[in-house]
């Protein structure tokens, strides 16, 4: 890892993603795999590739991430996250674009927490009245 190399960190529901961005050829390693192999789903791939979609440098940057906890779509929310604060630090010209996209905010959005004297958070038991 050369001074070009920026480091970010992102979060999203239970998943903590580390990103380590260097210009380069548009490689995207997580936990040591490729992303094609550690996202399968091409739909989680889009999410994680979309910081660079948006800010026009997808194939100029390497990304060498872990990430932990969670689901893949958490994981790869976090990911996106990281990614992209990391991209903002590099290139202070794309600030604008991702602040648009809302890339910069942290999903703050995690599930609730079951209710006691309920069947969850918010679902009740069923009523009787008679």
């Amino acid at each position: 890892m050369g001074a070009a190399t920026q480091y970010a960190t992102g979060k999203r529901k239970n998943a903590i993603a580390r990103a380590w961005v260097t210009p380069g050829a548009g490689q995207v390693v997580v936990n040591t795999r490729p992303l094609e192999q550690y996202f399968p789903r091409p739909t989680l791939r889009t999410i994680v590739q979309y910081p660079l979609e948006v800010a026009g440098l997808l194939g100029k940057y390497d990304v060498r991430a872990t990430v932990h906890g969670g689901g893949t779509t958490g994981q790869a929310g976090a990911l996106r996250h990281a990614i992209a604060k990391a991209l903002v630090t590099m290139t202070p010209t794309t600030r604008e674009a991702m602040k648009k996209e809302g890339l910069l905010t942290r999903d703050s959005r995690v599930k609730e927490r079951k209710k006691y004297g309920q069947k969850g958070a918010r679902k009740r038991f069923q009523y009787s009245k008679r």
